[in-house]
């Protein structure tokens, strides 16, 4: 079940289907893993469902299991790939009313005052844009340890 009214979830999920978004790590079968477009950590990645949905609640059990444990088992990924001593996970929607995951991972050497901080309390406009040259090799990384421990993940 679809939102009615396109978000940029909707938008960036049909840029994935057609090939055209440079941040792709991995399709997945509960949808798609991307790094964020601003790159507030490195490694800020996202997990967008495909099917676009309105909210976790909108899934039936197993769906809402799947995208759950796949969110998990990627931040497992990045956790490793990342050197992270953990991952936030973050599931709001209230800016774009549709089921997106954000995953940040957090490392022990962040400033002190971001170290204890949420990371929609930082300055997003300051971090750096998604670019190829600075991003496309820890793309690449997370791509093949994706592809190595997700079943069904397809690069």
């Amino acid at each position: 079940m679809e939102e009615s009214r396109p978000t940029a979830i909707h938008q960036r999920v049909a840029q994935l289907r057609a090939g055209n978004d440079p941040t792709l790590v991995a399709r997945l079968p509960v949808g798609w893993a991307v790094l964020g477009e601003r790159q507030v950590l490195d490694g800020y990645c996202l997990l967008l469902p495909d099917p676009v949905v309105p909210h976790l609640n909108a899934l039936a059990g197993p769906e809402r299991t799947a995208f759950l444990a796949t969110m998990a088992a990627f931040g497992d990924v990045l956790q490793a790939e990342c050197g992270a001593i953990r991952i936030n996970y973050a599931i709001f929607g209230n800016v774009e009313p549709a089921l997106h995951a954000h995953l940040f991972p957090r490392r022990g050497d962040e400033p002190a005052e971001r170290a204890t901080a949420q990371p929609w309390a930082w300055d997003w406009t300051a971090a750096p844009a998604f670019s190829e040259s600075r991003h496309g090799a820890l793309r690449d990384r997370l791509r093949r340890a994706v592809l190595r421990a997700l079943p069904g993940a397809l690069a």
